[in-house]
């Protein structure tokens, strides 16, 4: 973990490796996620054209309709150290494809999309279609910076080999002190 008192921080972008997880003692700028708000998943089964019940599994879907999962992601921008706060919270409803297995090590890889990109990576849990990874990543960048860019989360598997299963990404030209919840539709990796 760094240090992160301003005179520690020389202005650069190399806090890439202060990350934290939110379970440990709270710090004066990170508040506690005991819970996650529920978000309503997605039904289970729908009714066919003469009204009975099919499981969605017996449904074939365009790549379109196919739900890839959310993932819950919260932002803040603390302008008195000029840094960013991610949190990576929570992947919902997630689905990967049958040749990654049925319980391969999922992880979630971030981009800072700067003229030198940042990247980040949460640590690899197991596989399940509710994952909780509740952790925080620090960076110093000017808030100039960082509103022309995108914040890219894919979402990779890291067993039985490593595989980009989903992507999400939003626009930073909001950021503020006040944190920000964010829950983003995955979608199929682009090509």
């Amino acid at each position: 973990v760094s240090d992160l008192r301003p005179s520690a921080l020389p202005g650069s972008l190399d806090v890439s490796h202060s990350m934290f997880d939110l379970r440990s003692p709270p710090h004066r700028f990170m508040k506690r996620y005991d819970s996650v708000s529920s978000v309503p998943s997605s039904t289970s089964s729908r009714k066919d054209s003469q009204g009975s019940n099919r499981s969605l599994d017996t449904i074939t879907l365009s790549g379109d309709e196919r739900d890839f999962g959310r993932l819950n992601v919260k932002l803040c921008y603390v302008s008195s150290v000029e840094q960013i706060w991610i949190t990576v919270l929570h992947c919902k409803d997630l689905t990967w494809p049958s040749s990654c297995g049925e319980n391969p090590r999922i992880c979630v890889k971030g981009i800072l999309t700067l003229p030198k990109p940042v990247h980040f990576k949460s640590s690899a849990k197991e596989g399940s279609n509710d994952i909780e990874f509740m952790e925080t990543f620090v960076f110093a960048i000017k808030l100039q910076s960082l509103q022309a860019v995108r914040l890219v989360f894919k979402i990779q598997t890291q067993t039985p080999r490593k595989k980009t299963i989903g992507e999400c990404s939003l626009a930073l030209r909001e950021l503020s002190s006040q944190e920000s919840n964010h829950w983003l539709d995955i979608s199929p990796p682009s090509k």
